[in-house]
């Protein structure tokens, strides 16, 4: 970057992990190196979609998302490999840590790939390239994968400098050549711009990053209202927002499982016994992470893939399963009637807050009864890390044999704090 180490001059990166499940496989499978390689899901569980490809799947038209058996039919020679959750989690954690080695500011944006501003730790390094090019050779030598870094004064044109070249590459993009590189390219390439956002834009004309850049804003204010105003500061490069500082409390926005049951659900008893085995892994994260939810958030979706969300506060901040349960039942109550089956379902402890935060005490529960289950299920997790998480279950989960088999545990995933929240 020009002149990027000018004292007081703003220096952000965004390092991604290249096909990162795919990657992390072929480094513990060394045979699969070479050939059309994705990572999906069990089909006889239905969770048949690819959720990573390698780059040599790319060409045949395997994508993220494709149900496995289009998948097969574009390339019959594609291995298939399981995910393996635990193992994605350890090199993210890996990964992260690098990264602290060069500034307390790293935010996670998902589980490969993270902003670090490098500001303070130029004088070394000369550059915002250097560093970069720094960080994928030590990704390779240390963690055995690739990463692209984006090397700009902001997060909006670092995360699309990441996006721009992969494998192994750094990308530059700072105040004297973004119009050059970053205006030409597509609406869609900018951070923020989802499938109904461009395809309103488009209907409007607007179809690459300059077009956006040079709309009128009180123009896009009418189209999106105030969101129309970020995304012209984000295509003009005027973004300001500080990338946080590890460990900050604000981190992680929400903690959830979802699933695609292994048979559809009927009625509210297959429901029940389904969100309280999901229950039980999010409130479990929760207590590890020294969170609470003050807003539990359910997503349903049938078996023609029709899909909803919906969301309700909790009386008091908790981390208690039966507690997020039951709000997760009362929402699905007040929102479907079982005209058609249920394919999958989701819940969702968001609004979190630390468990330190003073709690007010209610003069209509028993506080009690209450304390009570939550250091029972204090003990629950003491005895599921020793003995492993299905060590002890509830008994309502051998209700149904099929449904509490579920494996919450390597569905789960923890949503970081995105950029636009």
């Amino acid at each position: 970057m020009k002149e990027d180490n000018v004292v007081g001059r703003r220096v952000v990166l965004h390092a991604d992990m290249n096909n990162c499940y795919a990657s992390i496989e072929m480094l513990y499978h060394p045979k699969l190196r070479g050939h059309p390689v994705a990572v999906g899901g069990n089909a006889e569980q239905r969770h048949g979609i690819i959720l990573a490809r390698n780059y040599e799947a790319r060409p045949y038209g395997v994508r993220v998302g494709q149900a496995l058996w289009e998948a097969r039919k574009l390339c019959p020679n594609l291995i298939i490999v399981p995910p393996d959750y635990e193992k994605y989690l350890r090199f993210s954690r890996y990964f992260k840590d690098m990264l602290s080695e060069y500034s307390p500011q790293v935010e996670p944006f998902g589980l490969d790939e993270s902003w670090v501003d490098v500001t303070g730790c130029l004088a070394e390094h000369s550059t915002g390239e250097n560093l970069a090019n720094e960080l994928r050779e030590r990704a390779k030598t240390e963690l055995g994968i690739t990463i692209s870094v984006g090397v700009s004064y902001n997060k909006i044109f670092a995360k699309l400098g990441s996006d721009m070249k992969k494998p192994d590459a750094t990308t530059v993009i700072n105040e004297d050549n973004y119009r050059n590189v970053v205006w030409p390219l597509p609406v869609e390439d900018l951070l923020g711009v989802g499938r109904a956002t461009k395809a309103k834009l488009v209907s409007y004309g607007v179809r690459t990053i300059g077009d956006l850049a040079q709309c009128d804003t009180i123009t896009l204010k009418s189209w999106f209202h105030k969101w129309g105003l970020f995304l012209h500061t984000y295509a003009n490069g005027y973004d300001s927002s500080p990338v946080a500082e590890t460990g900050s409390e604000n981190m992680i926005k929400s903690i959830g499982n979802s699933t695609t049951c292994p048979r559809d659900l009927l009625n509210d008893e297959d429901a029940h016994i389904v969100f309280q085995n999901l229950a039980e892994s999010v409130s479990e994260r929760m207590r590890e992470q020294g969170l609470m939810a003050k807003t539990v958030q359910i997503s349903l979706r049938t078996n023609d893939l029709f899909w909803f969300e919906r969301q309700m506060p909790l009386p008091k901040p908790s981390h208690i399963s039966t507690e997020l349960c039951d709000v997760a039942m009362q929402l699905l109550r007040q929102n479907w009637d079982w005209n058609k089956p249920l394919r999958s379902i989701g819940i969702r402890g968001t609004n979190l807050t630390p468990i330190i935060e003073q709690r007010q005490l209610s003069l209509f529960e028993d506080e009690q009864r209450r304390e009570k289950f939550e250091n029972l299920e204090f003990t629950i997790d003491g005895i599921r890390r020793r003995f492993g998480h299905y060590s002890i279950d509830r008994a309502m989960l051998l209700l149904d044999s099929t449904l509490g088999n579920i494996s919450p545990v390597s569905d789960h995933v923890i949503h970081p704090v995105g950029y636009m929240n």
